[in-house]
């Protein structure tokens, strides 16, 4: 199901640039180099319903409710980087989603033998605890 040969193009992306947050001064001040990239997730023809749905379950902290992510990136101090950074994010999560999931665990029964084992240790164990208690005068 993982497809390496998934492509979104460009129109499905959509781009603002924000300004940071916190500690920068004046730069912060002034210049727009936080990126916010928008995915509309729920309506993309790029994806399939199986990845479309992983993504939406993986990523539920970031979609918004008509199904659109919204990925926000302000490592770095320039635009181009953060913008970079966020297509990247947006990458890995696509990838992640369009995993399979991994096997159901098959139940098994524990052996004859590890289950005497057991009831040998338990009931050694409840000896030595009865040993611990008041010595009886006769």
């Amino acid at each position: 199901m993982a497809d390496p040969q998934l492509t979104i193009p460009e129109s499905e992306l959509s781009e603002s640039f924000i300004r940071s947050a916190g500690p920068g001064g004046q730069n912060v001040n002034k210049v727009s180099t936080a990126v916010q990239l928008r995915f509309d997730v729920a309506n993309s023809p790029s994806l399939t319903n199986y990845v479309k749905a992983r993504l939406m379950k993986l990523a539920s902290h970031l979609m918004t409710h008509s199904g659109e992510l919204i990925l926000e990136a302000s490592k770095f101090r320039q635009q181009g980087m953060n913008r970079e950074d966020a297509r990247k994010r947006l990458a890995k999560l696509i990838a992640e989603a369009s995993k399979p999931p991994p096997p159901r665990r098959r139940k098994t029964k524990p052996t004859r033998g590890s289950v005497e084992r057991r009831l040998k240790k338990k009931s050694g164990r409840s000896k030595v605890k009865k040993m611990r208690g008041r010595v009886q005068d006769e």
